[in-house]
C-alpha cells in the first residue's frame, strides 16, 4: 500500500502543469515575476533606444540636406527670389528642429541651433547686399539742404520713436532693432519691423513694450518694472539683470540670468533655464493679438508643445527638493489685462 501511495503521489506531481504555480513557494513566485518584469523592461528600453536612434538618424539626414540647400541658395549672386527660397528653407529647418527637441541629444540640439543662427546671419547679410544704394541715399537725404529735405520728408519720417540700438562697442546691424535708455514710455513695433530680426531691449524703466510679430531672437537686459509682450520668437529669449518685470513670450529656448521678482507667461518647446535668480514665477502664454496665428506659422514653433512649467535651475542641484528660486504663478493670477 505504501508503494502504491508513493507512486500515485509522484504521478500527481508530474502531471502538474508548468503554468500552475500554486505549489511553488510564494518567494519563488515573486522572484519569477520580478525576472519577467525586468526582462520586459529591458526589451522596451531596447526598443525605445532603437526608435530614438532611428528618429535621430532621420533628423540628421533631413537637417543636413535642407541646410545644404539653404547654404547653396545663399552662395553666389543674391536675388530676391533666391533669398525668399532660402528664408523658406530656414523656416522649415526651424520647424524640423523644434519638432525633434523631445528625442535629440543635447549635442545635436546645440549643433542645430548654432547652424540656424549662422544661416540667419548669412541671410540677413545677403539681404543687406540687395539694397546698399537705398541705405546710402537715405543717409544722404537727411544731410541735404532744406529744399531737398522737403521733397523727401514723407519717406524719411519715422513711424515711431526708435532709438539706435547696438551692444556697447558692437557694430550696428540692420537686422537688429529695439529700444534703449527710456523711462515710463509706451513702446511698440509692428510685424513688418520685427520679422526675423534680433530684438534688444536694454536699460528700460517702467516701460510697456508691445512687439507684434515674429522676431528671430529677443534679449531683455537691465529692465526695471517693465511689461514686455512679444509675439513668437523663432529661436532664443534671454533675460539678464531684470527686476519686477512681466514678460509674455513664446520661443524655442528661454534663459534667465541674475533676475528677480519677475513673472513670465511662457510658451517654450525646450526646458527653460534660470541661473542666479530669485522670485521668478511662470505661467502659460496667454497673450494674443490679430495676426498671431501667422506669426506662429512663420516662427516654426509648434503651438501644441509647451514646457512652460519645466524649468532647470543651474543653482539648485537637489532633484528631490523644489528650487526656492522659481515657482508656478497661482492660477487665479493667470488672467492679466494685457492692454
Amino acid at each position: 500500500m505504501e508503494d502504491v501511495d508513493c507512486s500515485a503521489g509522484v504521478g500527481d506531481l508530474v502531471a502538474v502543469s508548468p503554468g500552475d504555480l500554486s505549489i511553488v513557494p510564494e518567494r519563488l513566485q515573486r522572484r519569477e515575476q520580478e525576472r519577467q518584469l525586468e526582462a520586459e523592461r529591458r526589451k522596451q528600453k531596447r526598443q525605445g533606444q532603437e526608435v530614438q536612434e532611428e528618429k535621430s538618424g532621420f533628423f540628421v539626414a533631413a537637417f543636413s540636406r535642407e541646410r545644404a540647400a539653404a547654404e547653396e541658395l545663399l552662395r553666389g549672386e543674391a536675388s530676391a527670389e533666391r533669398l525668399e527660397e532660402a528664408a523658406a528653407r530656414l523656416q522649415g529647418l526651424r520647424k524640423l528642429l523644434n519638432d525633434s527637441v523631445v528625442f535629440l541629444a543635447a549635442y545635436d540640439l546645440r549643433q542645430g541651433q548654432e547652424a540656424l543662427a549662422q544661416l540667419q546671419t548669412a541671410l540677413a547679410e545677403r539681404r543687406q547686399e540687395l539694397q546698399p544704394k537705398k541705405r546710402f541715399a537715405f543717409k544722404t537725404r537727411r544731410k541735404d539742404a532744406v529744399g531737398a529735405a522737403k521733397v523727401d520728408a514723407a519717406p524719411v519720417a519715422p513711424a515711431a520713436p526708435s532709438p539706435p540700438l547696438t551692444e556697447k562697442g558692437g557694430p550696428d546691424a540692420s537686422w537688429a532693432c529695439g529700444f534703449s535708455n527710456l523711462e515710463s514710455q509706451v513702446l511698440e513695433k509692428s510685424a513688418d519691423e520685427l520679422h526675423q530680426r534680433d530684438i534688444l531691449l536694454t536699460e528700460l524703466s517702467n516701460c510697456t513694450v508691445t512687439l507684434r510679430g515674429n522676431p528671430n531672437t529677443l534679449r531683455l537686459a537691465k529692465a526695471r518694472g517693465c511689461k514686455v509682450l512679444c509675439g513668437p520668437v523663432s529661436t532664443s529669449v534671454f533675460l539678464e539683470d531684470c527686476s519686477d518685470c512681466l514678460l509674455a513670450v513664446a520661443c524655442q529656448q528661454l534663459r534667465v540670468h541674475t533676475t528677480k521678482d519677475t513673472r513670465i507667461f511662457l510658451q517654450v518647446t525646450s526646458r527653460a533655464i534660470v541661473e542666479d535668480c530669485s522670485g521668478i514665477q511662470f505661467a502659460p502664454y496667454t497673450w494674443s493679438y490679430l495676426g498671431i496665428d501667422k506669426d506662429f506659422q512663420d516662427s516654426g514653433l509648434d503651438r501644441n508643445k509647451n514646457n512652460w512649467n519645466a524649468v532647470d535651475d543651474f543653482n539648485w542641484l537637489a532633484r528631490d527638493v523644489a528650487s526656492p528660486n522659481w515657482s508656478i504663478l497661482p492660477e487665479e493670477e493667470w488672467e492679466v489685462q494685457w492692454h
